[in-house]
């Protein structure tokens, strides 16, 4: 390989590490995870800069020089659970989940982990739920199930998760709507809340770097504005209040102490929750692939018929 290729790209991170798998193995967890079209996994740590191993499952029988730069699973890998895509053995985007669920024992991070393969539409808590109901007994299982019932097909972000995990594992609050739209009583939009709380009215905003802009500034302070004409109390968190959950807990209690705690009635908003549809579209892309992958009719028996 030229000394020139793009050695910090996951792409040929993955790549590289892939050709020293026997045949038997297989890429999995976030490197699976980004090869199935997952972007948010770009194989660093949450400082955005230490690079992560590439996750290579060998199986019990597998053998492998040991290499800083791949980290070696020897757990049970059945055959039906690997797909060449593009080129590359990956497991399925399920075990892909399961194994980078439990890659750090962090339950905040296993959580972010199926948020993102949700958001990228690779696979739903549905499925992972069903998937781990027949691993009763593998490593950390328990720690997946958990994150599972943390999840949310919702979010939009890692951060985005980070937050909302803050609000219910730190500041022990209710479960809020996630990238909620909220309306004014004639059914005009008012702006989707990054979190709400129903209960006290209360919107949460994440300004990531992508707020910092003019443009998207002045977006963020009209949307601000509607909101609280009708009511709504607005607080901000930004990416570095995230590393003292401590602070964003307080400033998260402050504003909900705030809040009117408006009875349904007498509000001047309506939440439109997001439904769950995720298992649907799932279900007929696979419907779709299944039908484009038949053969075509031939032309000659149409005319005849």
């Amino acid at each position: 390989m030229p000394s020139s290729a793009p050695s910090h790209l996951p792409e040929q991170r993955i790549l590289e590490q892939s050709v020293r798998l026997p045949t038997s193995g297989a890429v999995t967890a976030w490197a699976a995870c980004r090869w199935w079209g997952a972007t948010f996994f770009d194989g660093t740590e949450p400082d955005g800069r230490t690079p992560i191993p590439v996750p290579l499952a060998i199986g019990p029988r597998g053998k492998m020089r040991p290499d800083g730069a791949a980290s070696v699973s020897l757990e049970r890998l059945d055959q039906s659970e690997i797909v060449t895509r593009h080129g590359l053995r990956i497991t399925s985007r399920e075990r892909a989940t399961f194994d980078e669920m439990r890659r750090t024992d962090d339950l905040r991070r296993a959580v972010e982990a199926i948020d993102m393969m949700a958001a990228a539409e690779q696979t739903s808590v549905v499925r992972m739920v069903r998937y781990v109901e027949q691993r009763r007994g593998w490593q950390r299982v328990a720690l997946v199930r958990e994150a599972l019932s943390l999840a949310s097909e919702h979010s939009w972000s890692p951060t985005e998760t980070r937050l909302r995990l803050i609000w219910i594992l730190d500041a022990r609050l209710p479960p809020p709507l996630v990238n909620c739209p909220i309306l004014d009583p004639s059914g005009k939009l008012l702006g989707i809340a990054d979190l709400l709380d129903p209960e006290a009215g209360l919107v949460v905003e994440y300004d990531g770097a992508d707020h910092r802009g003019a443009s998207r500034h002045r977006k963020d302070v009209v949307k601000e504005h509607r909101l609280r004409q009708v009511g709504l109390e607005v607080t901000r968190v930004t990416g570095p209040d995230l590393s003292t959950p401590s602070a964003v807990v307080s400033r998260l209690l402050e504003a909900r102490s705030r809040s009117r705690f408006e009875a349904r009635a007498d509000r001047r908003w309506l939440s439109h929750p997001r439904a769950d549809v995720l298992e649907g579209r799932l279900h007929e892309r696979e419907e779709r692939e299944i039908w484009l992958r038949q053969p075509l009719p031939d032309l000659r028996e149409l005319r005849r018929w």
